[in-house]
């Protein structure tokens, strides 16, 4: 069994992890200057946190570990929506 947090902690966390992948993402598109296929992109950006996250969450035996899983999982789709952005303003 999965031990699961509180709502609003786990709501707040998967919140703190969606703002730390678009702060991520401003800074890796600041400072990357390579150009890089988008589809290896979006494996990267969405793949990586989501398998750390959700092995993490399926591993945890504590809430807390549960919660931390679940901000790392949370990481991808802010990444992957400020990169989204980024295209999209600046047109390309």
């Amino acid at each position: 069994m999965i031990p699961l947090p509180r709502a609003s902690a786990l709501a707040g966390v998967m919140i703190v992890g969606v703002a730390i992948g678009m702060i991520g993402a401003i800074a890796a598109a600041v400072e990357i200057t390579a150009t890089v296929r988008p589809d290896i992109v979006i494996a990267l950006v969405v793949g990586i946190p989501g398998v750390i996250g959700l092995i993490t969450i399926l591993v945890s035996k504590r809430r807390w570990v549960t919660a931390v899983g679940a901000m790392i999982l949370a990481i991808g789709p802010g990444w992957f929506g400020a990169l989204t952005a980024i295209q999209v303003a600046t047109g390309g």
